[in-house]
C-alpha cells in the first residue's frame, strides 16, 4: 500500500515511530508515553494525535487507572508494515527514513550499552535489479523469523542508500 501524503507527515518525525514501537506490544496512556520519552505529555499528545488521526495508532477503551483517573491508552496498528514510502520531489519520504533512523538511534541509546546484537555496514555495487532482489531477500528471512514470539524483543533496521558522490580536488581534515 502506498503512503499518502498526510501518512508520511504524520511518519516523519523520529518521537512517532517511538511512540508506535512502545505501543505496540501493550497499550500505553499519553501520560506513560511522555514519562517513557522523558517528554512533556502536551509534546507527547500532540505525536498522538497525529498518529491516530492517520490510523497508526488506535485508542483503546477507557479505563481506571492506578489512583481511579479514568485514562486512554492507545495501541499501534501495525499499518506500517507494508506501507510503501515513494520519494518525491516533496521530500516527505526521505523526511520518513531519517525519522525511523533517528527513532533506531534514540532506540539503541535508550536500552543502554549492552542492547546491540550484531550489525553491519559496507558499501555494494549493484545494478538495480540486483538492489530490488536484495531487498526482495532480506524481507524474506526477516519473515522468516518474525513468528517467534518467546525471544527477546529486539529492533533492526534495514536500510539501503545511494552515497553521495564523490568530491573533486583533494581532501583536506
Amino acid at each position: 500500500m502506498e503512503a499518502t501524503a498526510d501518512e508520511l507527515k504524520a511518519l516523519g518525525h523520529p518521537v512517532r515511530w517511538r511512540i508506535l514501537r512502545l505501543c505496540l506490544d501493550r497499550a500505553l496512556t499519553n501520560k506513560q508515553l511522555a514519562v517513557e520519552l522523558t517528554l512533556a505529555p502536551a509534546t507527547t499528545l500532540r505525536h498522538v494525535r497525529a498518529l491516530v488521526k492517520t490510523n497508526f495508532l488506535a485508542p483503546e477503551p477507557v479505563r481506571t487507572g492506578e489512583h481511579g483517573a479514568l485514562e486512554r491508552p492507545y495501541r499501534a496498528t501495525s499499518r506500517t508494515r507494508g506501507l510503501s514510502i515513494l520519494h518525491d520531489d516533496t521530500g516527505l519520504g526521505q523526511r520518513v527514513e531519517l525519522a525511523v533512523l533517528g527513532a533506531h538511534r534514540a532506540e539503541l541509546i535508550a536500552a543502554g550499552v549492552d542492547s546491540g546484537r550484531g550489525s553491519h555496514r559496507g558499501v555494494l555495487r549493484l545494478r538495480p535489479e540486483s538492489v530490488a532482489s536484495l531487498n526482495d531477500r532480506i524481507r524474506e528471512v526477516i519473515a522468516e523469523y518474525a513468528d517467534e514470539d518467546d525471544g527477546e524483543p529486539l529492533s533492526y533496521l534495514w536500510s539501503v542508500a545511494l552515497r553521495p558522490p564523490a568530491t573533486e580536488g583533494p581532501v583536506t581534515a
